[in-house]
């Protein structure tokens, strides 16, 4: 099975990752998806607040404000031996990214909020910097308007951080979901899980609701590479764990009074899909140690790498896995199925592999 080689000296992430297992152990991923999706993609609130109390939640946020003070170096560890497990939850969007944007604002009574109640589980903050609103003013009042797509944890979501702008600048909004409850349209993702939008029309904007205005581009950008890496984490835990069930499969399914593992068209097969799963760890820890250097660039770049790498392992792997299985692996009954439309739906989030190829050339030829 295909591990990320961080260094650990200290031991931390070593115990994150036996914290994830034993998790799996009470919350197994595929009967959890399976739940989710008989569910109509509500997000399993029992399993999000076991995270919470797991301190997994606002990982990424400082011990001044109340946080673990931890880095994506462990939040990589732990989104990997989720996504391995096939342990399905909003915490990209609804942790990592939304901490992220958190720990970077000023003080105030609504980030503190927001902050405190992320830590302790009763507030659910889904972010999302793609989608930029348009903010205007009207007769002395704040008016949105636009679409925001791609929301993730539909039936837990409490309060959502948006970005709109007007003319000069741009805006940080926190806005309560239930004010948005007529506005939200939900839809299957192909996993299974709910992803909603918000189409915003003449909506009244107070001033308490503007968490931050200005040039909010650097914000943006720290949070999105952070919920990137930690999706790409996920992705390649999905590929580790697609290619061990699959292996430890063909080991068992015997054909002609032989494993099928035994022929070499099998293992060749095998051993390709095995790469694929050794890169997109690897691209991993290339970020990882990206990030330590000052070069920002380089670090971005090499997010951007590692889920370009981690979307086509996934899906590739899960595709190959389900081949490989046979007949039996395209029934709903069969796991393996259920790793390969994870991996697609998470292959799609945050910028799929082939617009983010583009970026990533375009951004090699400037330097």
């Amino acid at each position: 099975m295909s591990k990320l080689m961080i260094e650990d000296s200290d031991g931390v992430l070593g115990m994150l990752q036996e914290s994830v297992h034993s998790f799996a152990q009470q919350f197994p991923g595929p009967k959890g998806l399976r739940q989710i999706r008989e569910a109509n993609g509500a997000a399993n609130r029992r399993q999000w607040q076991a995270m919470v109390d797991a301190g997994w939640i606002g990982l990424l946020l400082p011990e001044a404000m109340g946080g673990a003070g931890l880095s994506l170096r462990e939040q990589v560890v732990i989104s990997h031996a989720l996504g391995e497990a096939l342990i399905v939850s909003p915490m990209v969007t609804a942790s990592v990214q939304s901490s992220s944007i958190l720990a970077q604002l000023v003080p105030s009574q609504e980030r503190d909020r927001l902050v405190s109640g992320l830590i302790d589980g009763t507030v659910c903050v889904v972010s999302s910097v793609n989608s930029i609103l348009k903010l205007t003013t009207q007769a002395n009042a704040l008016v949105l308007n636009g679409v925001c797509e791609h929301l993730e944890a539909a039936g837990l979501v409490t309060d959502y951080l948006l970005l709109a702008h007007d003319h000069t600048q741009q805006y940080l909004l926190s806005i309560p979901a239930e004010r948005v409850a007529q506005m939200k349209r939900d839809r299957p993702a192909v996993d299974g899980t709910c992803l909603s939008a918000l189409h915003f029309e003449h909506f009244n904007i107070v001033a308490e609701q503007i968490l931050a205005a200005g040039d909010l581009n650097l914000i943006a950008q720290n949070a999105l590479n952070a919920a990137r890496l930690a999706v790409s984490a996920e992705l390649a835990g999905l590929a580790s764990g697609a290619f061990s069930m699959t292996s430890e499969y063909t080991q068992q399914r015997v054909q002609f009074g032989k494993p099928i593992a035994s022929f070499q068209a099998i293992q060749h097969r095998l051993v390709d899909m095995w790469t694929k799963a050794e890169f997109a760890c690897a691209s991993i820890d290339n970020a990882i140690e990206c990030l330590n250097l000052e070069d920002k660039t380089k670090a971005h770049m090499a997010i951007l790498a590692a889920k370009i790498r981690c979307s086509d392992a996934a899906t590739i792997i899960a595709r190959q896995a389900v081949h490989l299985f046979g007949a039996m692996g395209f029934t709903d009954e069969c796991d393996i199925g259920l790793y390969l439309k994870r991996a697609v739906n998470l292959a799609a989030s945050l910028g799929d592999a082939e617009s983010l190829r583009l970026q990533f050339i375009e951004m090699e030829r400037a330097a």
